[in-house]
């Protein structure tokens, strides 16, 4: 049940993010959606008692963290959406492990290529290219919208590889470091918006309850779930809710806010996520049940 909760959530926060957009600028839906996520957060960790982290050193890490894992690409997305169709930002999420992959080849990260992940990786390059309709010129295909997104979801690996690398073994919860990322995440979007946007005239009703959604069930309920599932099933099954994102992301995106669907975008689609499952095959093997 969890499992399938996660997956709507994540997957209906690209249509959250578009309907945001409508009303607000883009850094004011990424600073809605980390502040309603941080005091999600921040509320579980009243309820245990808990407190955050302690240490300089802790959160200058913290801070790099909110950089990388929230601020740039909660951002990126927001902006992209201004000119792409939700469901192609849905997509463009799932290439994720395909930047984390390409990383790997400049040796950023602590798993190495093989055959099957090289295969992984060029089979989600051309799924990358279906969807986009290269064959046409990328005609119809908004190039900066596009490339913020995918620029996003490069974001994730660079940031998990920085977390790896400077905060295992830090004292403290997942939950902790993830709401004090959050609160130091708010901060630098607070100060952004602030120097690059002018403050709101008005809060329309499904903007506004959309950004609300989008930080505290997108970012701050759905983390904790994650948190949870991890702890149930494993870290590999866990993972696989990314390869659900972009199936109900153009699902709701077709549906509910009438964006158009070619033959090219789930075909597209179902080859980044199976070039995608190829990169992580290997290390998912070596990894505890």
């Amino acid at each position: 049940m969890r499992f399938a909760i996660l997956s709507v959530i994540w997957g209906f926060s690209f249509l959250l993010i578009k309907v945001g957009t409508e009303a607000f600028a883009p850094f004011q839906v990424a600073l809605g959606r980390v502040l309603f996520g941080a005091l999600a957060l921040l509320a579980v960790l009243l309820v245990r008692r808990e407190p955050l982290p302690r240490g300089l050193r802790t959160w200058g890490h913290l801070t790099v963290a909110a950089l990388l894992l929230n601020t740039a690409p909660f951002s990126l997305f927001a902006y992209a959406e201004l000119s792409i169709p939700s469901s192609l930002a849905g997509i463009c999420n799932a290439t994720s492990p395909l930047w984390g992959m390409a990383l790997s080849l400049v040796a950023l990260s602590e798993d190495r290529p093989t055959r099957r992940r090289f295969a992984g990786l060029g089979l989600g390059f051309l799924g990358v290219l279906t969807v986009l309709g290269a064959w046409n010129g990328f005609s119809g295909v908004d190039a900066k919208g596009t490339a913020f997104a995918l620029l996003a979801s490069l974001c994730y690996p660079v940031g998990w590889i920085y977390v790896r690398r400077t905060l295992a073994g830090t004292p403290g919860s997942p939950v902790a470091l993830t709401g004090g990322q959050l609160m130091v995440s708010t901060l630098q979007l607070a100060l952004v918006s602030a120097l690059f946007t002018s403050a709101p005239t008005s809060f329309p009703l499904w903007p506004t309850l959309s950004v609300v959604a989008l930080g505290a069930l997108g970012t701050g309920m759905a983390l904790q779930m994650q948190y949870g599932l991890v702890t149930e099933v494993g870290p590999t099954t866990a993972q696989m809710v990314t390869y659900f994102i972009p199936v109900i992301a153009t699902t709701a995106g077709v549906l509910v806010l009438g964006e158009q669907l070619h033959w090219n975008t789930p075909v597209g689609a179902a080859i980044v996520l199976a070039g995608a499952a190829l990169t992580q095959t290997r290390a998912a093997a070596r990894r505890p049940a």
